[in-house]
């Protein structure tokens, strides 16, 4: 077990504020420049790139977003965030880990931008290549089907927790006031996302239909393109998940890793 450091504090505040900058990009690139978000995730990390000190945010963002995959794969394995192990609570821990595996992806498509190697594929073309790999691998389509589930269950989470609002359970009592609202539409944004990603994994990995039906978070944004109203929602709902995740990285109660003390002092 890792014990609680002042380190992993940081690391993970770090991982909030990358979560921050990405839905927030992500949700200004779709409200503004469709050709962008056309891109997919590509056209997330394209416009980081060309903001100033564009690479050293890229960096941030790779040893963030890779400490805050770490914090929820330890939600997953040790139950830090005490969700138990019961139907429910491994409902939300798997939920967990797949989305740590997804932050992690993005992890690793910052490090292709921030390090200017992109010969082994970013974004959408990177998943495509990785889930090709997947299927080709015996019970691949078994891994990536699973992992539409893990996905799946995240999704719901997201959107339980932007009804119930028991996310604020986990945030100091010192937050402020519009925390509520940001983090209810974003939620709410984020679990539509995860939820086209979720049905692009079980279709890629149990229905047969190829890895290039894959989708990563930008591309599930694009995908919504014609929709409208809808698209235009989700992309304010992202950017304000964006905000909201700007908030938790000062404000986010980040709970003990020793044995001793895995409940957060959550807010009466």
């Amino acid at each position: 077990m890792v014990d609680k450091s002042e380190k992993f504090d940081w690391l993970v505040r770090t991982g909030y504020f990358s979560r921050a900058l990405l839905y927030g990009v992500l949700g200004l690139i779709t409200l503004t420049s469709a050709g962008k978000i056309a891109e997919g995730t590509d056209g997330i990390f394209l416009a980081i790139e060309d903001f100033p000190a564009g690479t050293v945010l890229l960096w941030i963002m790779v040893i963030g977003l890779a400490a805050y995959a770490l914090f929820r794969f330890s939600s997953t394995f040790f139950d830090i965030e005490n969700n138990g192990s019961d139907t429910k609570g491994w409902g939300k821990r798997i939920g967990h880990a797949g989305s740590a595996i997804g932050h992690l992806a993005l992890a690793y498509s910052a490090f292709k931008y921030a390090s200017s190697d992109r010969s082994s594929g970013g974004g959408s073309d990177g998943a495509e290549q990785a889930a090709a790999g997947i299927l080709s691998a015996e019970l691949g389509g078994l891994v990536l089907g699973v992992l539409g589930i893990a996905f799946a269950l995240a999704a719901i989470n997201q959107f339980k927790k932007a009804y119930t609002g028991d996310f604020m359970n986990r945030i100091s009592a010192q937050a402020p006031n519009s925390t509520r609202l940001l983090g209810g539409v974003g939620f709410a944004a984020r679990g539509v996302v995860y939820a086209i990603i979720a049905w692009s994994l079980i279709k890629a990995g149990f229905l047969s239909s190829g890895a290039e039906q894959v989708k990563t978070l930008g591309s599930a944004v694009a995908s919504l393109a014609g929709e409208g109203l809808l698209f235009t929602l989700v992309a304010i709902g992202l950017l304000m998940f964006g905000i909201f995740s700007l908030v938790l990285a000062r404000y986010r109660i980040i709970p003990d890793l020793s044995s001793d003390g895995r409940v957060p002092s959550f807010r009466a």
